[in-house]
């Protein structure tokens, strides 16, 4: 009988112990995604989102880079996905009607009024406000893991980080070009300081004569610019035409030294998936000028370098 007691006691020792409510909360809680938002806050889901809604292009770019599965979205982003609203306003009944897990929404594009009311929805908010290059990559990972994508995100992102790494290398050291940025050609606009363009133009060793001005997009005067005296002069705008006021300045170096450029509009002035081909087409910009204005080898010199004359031929397009 002993033996038997012996026996039924080693037996309950090695059964395994049920949980308690307070563990099994702790272990679903652990299992959870969750990932912290551009504001700091922590976004938590119940479980992976199955039904994403992105209220800006980029947004809608970067979700889709990270594997979620997006139901709806916003003016200038995919036209073969379900639109609700714009720039300027969204339509919160067809956001409910999607029935949406998460929403991914850009604080600075948001219009104000309608930031609480997306928050009464009721539906996990994550907050995108990227001021730096390397928020781009960081956001694809955490819109991965609340997606259940955490693989796929993480993949893209370090893709993109090993870029725009070797972009930074190649331009860390090279000689700087004057470099005006046209947003918007009447009224006059371009990039101040915490815009990501500003941050595009310096890694190229581009210099930006407006990037001690706060404002991320402001106005100038042409008379500024002209005192500015910009090399290159860039814009990112489907219209062909845009830089055409400039070319009535011939005085200004960009027009001495050929620097009117546009770039490809859904690239860089996007900041979604192909920013970095927009940095890239920046930086060669940037590069084609500082080989033009180079000055030529001294004589007798046994350089390889090419003559100014066969330099300034290579660069034109």
């Amino acid at each position: 009988m002993r033996l038997l007691r012996v026996a039924a006691v080693a037996a309950l020792l090695a059964a395994p112990v049920a949980p308690s409510w307070g563990a099994t909360l702790a272990m679903a809680q652990a299992s959870a995604p969750a990932a912290h938002d551009d504001l700091g806050r922590v976004v938590r889901l119940a479980q992976p989102a199955r039904r994403v809604i992105a209220l800006s292009p980029q947004l809608a770019e970067l979700a889709a880079a990270a594997g979620a599965h997006v139901v709806g979205t916003v003016r200038g982003a995919d036209p073969a996905l379900p639109r609700v609203g714009d720039a300027f306003a969204l339509n919160l009944e067809a956001i409910a009607l999607l029935h949406p897990d998460l929403i991914l929404a850009w604080r600075s594009g948001t219009p104000p009024r309608q930031r609480d009311a997306l928050a009464e929805l009721g539906v996990p908010l994550f907050w995108a406000e990227t001021t730096r290059l390397e928020q781009i990559g960081t956001d694809v990972r955490r819109i991965g893991r609340l997606a259940g994508h955490a693989a796929r995100a993480d993949a893209w992102a370090d893709a993109f980080d090993a870029r725009l790494a070797a972009l930074r290398a190649r331009y860390a050291a090279r000689a700087p070009v004057r470099v005006f940025y046209q947003t918007w050609a009447r009224p006059l606009m371009t990039v101040g300081g915490p815009q990501l363009i500003n941050q595009a133009i310096a890694l190229c060793g581009g210099v930006n004569p407006f990037a001690r001005l706060a404002q991320p997009a402001p106005a100038v005067s042409r008379e500024a610019v002209l005192a500015a005296d910009p090399q290159l002069i860039v814009d990112a705008s489907p219209d062909a035409h845009a830089l055409d006021d400039w070319r009535r300045f011939p005085q200004l170096a960009a027009m001495r030294d050929g620097g009117l450029v546009t770039l490809d509009a859904d690239a860089l002035p996007r900041m979604g998936v192909h920013v970095l081909d927009g940095v890239d087409q920046l930086c060669h910009a940037i590069d084609a000028v500082r080989r033009r204005v180079a000055p030529p080898p001294q004589a007798g010199s046994h350089s390889a370098a090419p003559s100014a004359r066969a330099t300034r031929s290579q660069a034109q397009p």
